[in-house]
């Protein structure tokens, strides 16, 4: 009887031990689910990221200050991920943050003419400003403001890591070139 006191407590640590986050970040926030369109027009949810990671960031096109290099870099790290082979198993997606403006075809051409392709890449919108505020201060902890008397909007500069279960777990400055590779490394060293 004295056995079974000692090997029951020891198996439930081991289970429990078992059910804990399988990838280490910085932080682990559930992005909530969403149904949105991407530049091709197409239909694109949460559960379609589902298996895979991906890579998000908050951008729009008529920015005149971080989106274009953040584009920029996204098409960057596009290619990195198409080197290391990484290229099927990594997502990339480019939430609008200025819904009524970002038409599909206006994001495609934005990417395109920053060297973007669209096999891994969703640049998404289709919804209003108010679901992507909310979306980006509950899934990620980042802030989305109109500036007032202004076309501009503040929003993210990070480019944030997702598990293949849909959870937050680590951001980069998306301004910074060189963290495209640590990018592309710790989604190496997570796989």
């Amino acid at each position: 009887m004295s056995k079974f006191k000692i090997i029951i407590p020891l198996l439930l640590i081991v289970i429990l031990s078992a059910c804990g986050e399988k990838y280490e970040g910085d932080y682990s926030y559930e992005v909530k689910d969403f149904t949105f369109t991407n530049q091709d027009g197409e239909q694109v949810s949460k559960s379609d990221m589902e298996g895979k990671f991906w890579v998000v960031d908050f951008i729009f096109t008529n920015c005149t200050t971080v989106c274009p290099p953040m584009t920029s870099n996204m098409a960057d790290l596009q290619k990195q991920l198409k080197e290391a082979g990484l290229e099927e198993e990594v997502q990339l997606v480019s939430f609008s943050v200025d819904p009524k403006k970002d038409t599909p075809k206006i994001l495609k051409d934005y990417a395109k003419a920053r060297g973007g392709t669209f096999d891994n890449w969703h640049l998404l919108t289709g919804y209003e400003f108010e679901t992507v505020k909310e979306l980006s201060i509950k899934s990620f902890k980042a802030a989305v403001e109109k500036i007032a008397d202004s076309n501009q909007v503040m929003h993210s500069t990070r480019f944030f890591i997702v598990t293949p279960e849909g959870n937050a777990i680590k951001g980069y400055d998306g301004r910074d070139q060189a963290n495209m590779e640590k990018i592309v490394q710790d989604i190496e060293d997570m796989s």
